[in-house]
C-alpha cells in the first residue's frame, strides 16, 4: 500500500500535551483507500525535528506528508501555503535553543510553497462545517522550520511525494489556561478535520483556482 505520513509535535512551552500529536496519533494505522496512514511524533527542537523527519521519510517512503502543529491563538484549521528560510524564535525550543535571524538551510531558496491542494482542502473542511482557512504565514518557530525542511528534502531529494503543513488551534483544556477569549477546538473536530483534509488531498491532484488566504 502507499503510505501517508502524518507528523505531530511533542508538548512545548510548558504545556502538558500538544494537540497535534494527540490528533494524528488517532489516525495511525487507518486506511484511506489504498493508502495507509502512519503517524509519528517529532521533537519540538530546531534541527532535531528535521533529523527525525528525514529518518521517517526514508523508513516509510510516503507519497504524501502532512505535518501538523499547534498554533495557539488561531481559531481555525490553517493550511499553510509557504515556508520561509528563517528561524527567529520568540521562546527557546525543548533543547534550549533560540535561534534568531538564522537560515534553516544555508544557501537554500528564500521559500518553498506547499505541493498540497490547500484551497481544495479548506473548501472540503468548510463544507463539513469546520472552520478552516489558507494561511500565508507559518511563523518562524519550529513549525515553519519543519515545513521548510520537509519541502527542501522533497525538492532536493527528488522525492515522489507531496507535502505541506497544517496548523491547529488549542484544545479547550489548553485555552482554559490562557486569557479569556482564547479560541480553541475540540479534539474530535481536529481529528475529523485532519481526515477530511487528507481525503481532499488524495482526491485533488491540482488545486482549486479560487481566492483565499490570510497572514494571521
Amino acid at each position: 500500500m502507499k503510505t501517508i505520513l502524518l507528523t505531530g509535535f511533542e508538548p512545548f512551552g510548558g504545556e502538558p500535551l500538544n494537540p497535534s500529536w494527540e490528533a494524528v496519533r488517532q489516525l495511525d494505522g487507518q486506511r484511506r483507500g489504498d493508502h495507509l496512514i502512519r503517524a509519528v511524533q517529532l521533537s519540538c527542537a530546531f534541527g532535531q525535528a528535521l533529523t527525525e523527519l528525514k529518518t521517517e521519510l526514508a523508513r516509510h517512503q510516503p507519497v504524501l506528508v502532512l505535518a501538523v502543529g499547534q498554533a495557539g491563538g488561531r481559531s481555525e484549521l490553517s493550511l499553510e501555503r509557504v515556508a520561509i528560510n528563517l528561524d527567529d524564535a520568540r521562546i527557546s525550543d525543548n533543547a534550549g535553543a533560540q535561534p534568531i535571524d538564522s537560515s534553516i538551510v544555508a544557501e537554500g531558496p528564500a521559500a518553498y510553497f506547499t505541493t498540497l491542494p490547500i484551497k481544495a482542502m479548506v473548501a472540503a473542511l468548510r463544507e463539513a462545517g469546520l472552520p478552516a482557512a489558507v494561511s500565508h504565514s507559518a511563523g518562524t518557530y519550529v513549525c515553519n522550520h519543519l515545513f521548510y525542511g520537509l519541502m527542501h528534502e522533497i525538492v532536493q531529494g527528488e522525492l515522489r511525494c507531496r507535502g505541506g503543513f497544517l496548523h491547529i488551534p488549542y484544545l479547550p483544556e489548553q485555552a482554559a489556561r490562557q486569557p479569556a477569549g482564547t479560541p480553541s477546538m475540540g479534539l474530535p473536530q481536529i481529528v475529523q478535520g485532519v481526515g477530511i483534509a487528507l481525503d481532499a488531498a488524495l482526491h485533488h491532484e491540482r488545486d482549486l483556482v479560487i481566492s483565499g488566504g490570510t497572514t494571521h
